[in-house]
């Protein structure tokens, strides 16, 4: 699914068939997660890839990486152009790319300065599907924000979304609907989380959630639409039963949702204004991005 005999990846400076490249078995990043990870797409805009912000992705990939105390000494230039030739190798223009930087060999806990960086990319449709999601409150919480930093996007960390998906999905659920320590709507296993009650909408603050950039996107957008975006916290049970929800995410895109706990959102999909996000976000990501100028 994520590549063929043909694929290119780059590996810390050097282009290589993805079946040849090879890492470690020793690495820390494997044996305990401290590694960094973002998730982008490019869009086919008149033949040619339009990566969507990318350097919003990359200044936040290097924020996670200062935030795990990992050197990384690309620049958002740098790994922007490296997106651009990936996509050119594999003739992609409608893509999902995957940057990751892990770590050298260490079997201890201690901080570790060989630093690696992989950057690969694959056709992906939306992470969650097109129809709407049958969603639940997730016996899991999001990690605490004092134990970790949940605002880095970290490998380690989504072994807490892996066990809240199997959760939901072991129970007859899509997706799961992760709280915080205090029991208020947090996000998703993998996505970040918003409702809409009597014309306005709601989404959770930052500092137990992932700073989302299609987060951040589709709050402009509403704004842009006339809309009130609130940031607040709020239980799940004020979710349940309300006119209309849905996640966001890079991989996800606008994701509708139809059920929380099995109660039925009280408008269609098709009248909410997450419905009308979703189409305003589909325009924008689709409009010409700036290429750098040193790519081929």
């Amino acid at each position: 699914m994520y590549y063929s005999e043909n694929t290119s990846i780059y590996l810390d400076g050097q282009w290589l068939k993805a079946g040849d490249a090879k890492v470690s078995l020793y690495n820390q990043s494997m044996h305990y997660g401290s590694g960094v990870f973002e998730g982008i797409r490019a869009y086919d805009v008149a033949g040619e890839a339009a990566v969507f912000k990318a350097e919003e992705h990359y200044e936040r990939l290097l924020d996670s990486a200062k935030k795990m105390h990992i050197r990384c000494h690309y620049t958002v230039e740098q790994l922007t152009e490296l997106t651009y030739e990936l996509l050119d190798k594999n003739n992609l223009t409608d893509a999902y790319i995957r940057p990751l930087i892990f770590l050298g060999d260490n079997m201890t806990l201690y901080k570790v300065e060989e630093v690696h960086l992989f950057l690969c990319a694959w056709e992906w449709g939306k992470y969650l599907g097109d129809t709407l999601l049958n969603v639940m409150v997730s016996s899991y919480e999001r990690p605490n924000p004092r134990a970790v930093p949940v605002e880095a996007k970290v490998t380690g960390h989504y072994t807490n979304s892996i066990l809240a998906t199997t959760e939901a999905k072991g129970k007859g659920f899509d997706e799961a609907l992760l709280l915080d320590e205090n029991g208020s709507v947090a996000e998703g296993s993998g996505a970040n989380f918003f409702y809409e009650q009597d014309g306005v909408l709601y989404t959770p603050p930052l500092g137990n959630i992932l700073p989302g950039i299609t987060r951040s996107t589709v709050m402009d957008i509403a704004k842009e639409l006339g809309y009130e975006v609130h940031v607040a916290y709020f239980p799940p049970e004020k979710v349940k039963g309300a006119d209309g929800a849905f996640f966001t995410g890079t991989a996800a895109e606008v994701a509708g949702i139809g059920w929380l706990d099995g109660n039925p959102f009280k408008l269609a999909w098709e009248d909410t204004i997450g419905y009308q996000v979703a189409q305003a976000y589909q325009k924008l990501v689709r409009q010409p991005s700036r290429k750098p100028l040193t790519s081929a």
